[in-house]
């Protein structure tokens, strides 16, 4: 959330049609006994989640939820998944009517119900427009202005000319897809293909097992999203940046990679790992692999997702991470823009 502030205060301070200050929801914490919101408001630096790297004057931090959002045009949705109904249930009536949200949360509802989106949450609790950012986007490394692109899924041609021009840098391209739900898919199922990488390396297993672990997985991700969504979803979307490129990096250089790692080395839950080592960050990907879990059961098609299954069982059945490869001889071949047809 940080970071996209960094971006959006930058931006608007050049953009004519913007108020310049850009406010930021902060969780209220004490850092060596100041205010968190107090030091980023002088210090324009937010310590405890981006240390290191400066905030333009016009991002102002706030407390209030409700403050935050008050006489906002657009609205950034940036918070772990697991919190986003408390949020929405806080600003709920505080929004303007012609206003408008963009959520860049990596996370999905999914139940034996069926399946939610951030997008459709935020839409249905706020009744606005709402869009869809994700990509190959490590924070520090986009703090640090080095080269990456992102992905917004915005239907209104007009709403994503306004999203770009808020978000694009010359080191952070934005390129504009119509699909918000696929965007949204891709951002949350990358995090259970990532759990996965982290065991591979936590095993000591190597590159080309690693290699084969990200394919099997981006595969299984383009079957669930086609198996909930079928035709909603745009083929095109999982070879943008929301999509195999930010596989890629968050197999390589993400936290849930890194804590699957770990949690195979040290025989620590996923919560302990959480706790003891990302100082305050939340985890998404056991959490998704839960979720997403809990929906292919009820549908009754786990022998079609064997690595989701496989991540599911290591991370909340203690089955060994070496029971990873266990059913993985899938045929994909089958997989078209419509549901697999073995679904």
């Amino acid at each position: 959330g940080t970071t996209a502030a960094r971006i959006v205060g930058s931006n608007v301070a050049k953009l004519a049609d913007f108020d310049d200050t850009v406010k930021i929801w902060v969780h209220e914490e004490l850092v060596d006994g100041r205010k968190l919101t107090d030091i980023i408001n002088t210090e324009h630096v937010n310590v405890r989640y981006l240390p290191g790297h400066k905030l333009p004057d016009n991002v102002v931090a706030v407390p209030d939820a409700i403050e935050a959002v008050r006489d906002a045009t657009h609205i950034i949705v940036v918070l772990p998944h697991q919190y986003i109904q408390h949020l929405l249930d806080t600003v709920h009536g505080s929004i303007l009517p012609n206003a408008s949200a963009i959520s860049l949360i990596k996370g999905i509802g999914i139940s034996d119900q069926g399946m939610t989106t951030m997008t459709q949450l935020i839409h249905r609790a706020l009744a606005i427009p709402v869009s869809s950012l994700s990509g190959a986007n490590i924070a520090n490394e986009i703090a640090e202005e080095k080269y990456c692109e992102t992905t917004i899924g915005c239907q209104d041609p007009d709403e994503a000319i306004v999203w770009r021009s808020l978000f694009n840098t010359p080191y952070f391209q934005v390129n504009c897809v119509a699909d918000v739900i696929g965007v949204e898919f891709c951002g949350a199922l990358k995090n259970v293909v990532a759990v996965g990488a982290g065991f591979i390396d936590g095993l000591r297993l190597g590159n080309n097992t690693k290699a084969a672990i990200i394919r099997i997985g981006f595969l299984e991700m383009r079957r669930l999203a086609m198996h909930i969504a079928g035709g909603g979803i745009q083929e095109s979307t999982f070879m943008e940046s929301c999509g195999l490129a930010d596989v890629i990096t968050t197999c390589y250089g993400g936290r849930n990679r890194r804590l699957a790692q770990e949690f195979v080395q040290t025989g620590k839950s996923m919560p302990q790992l959480e706790q003891e080592l990302l100082d305050g960050q939340k985890l998404q990907g056991y959490l998704t692999a839960g979720e997403v879990h809990s929906y292919i059961d009820s549908c009754g098609v786990t022998d079609h997702f064997p690595l989701f299954t496989n991540i599911y069982q290591i991370c909340y059945e203690n089955k060994p991470p070496h029971t990873i490869f266990a059913g993985l001889n899938v045929d994909f071949s089958r997989d078209t823009k419509t549901p697999s047809p073995a679904l």
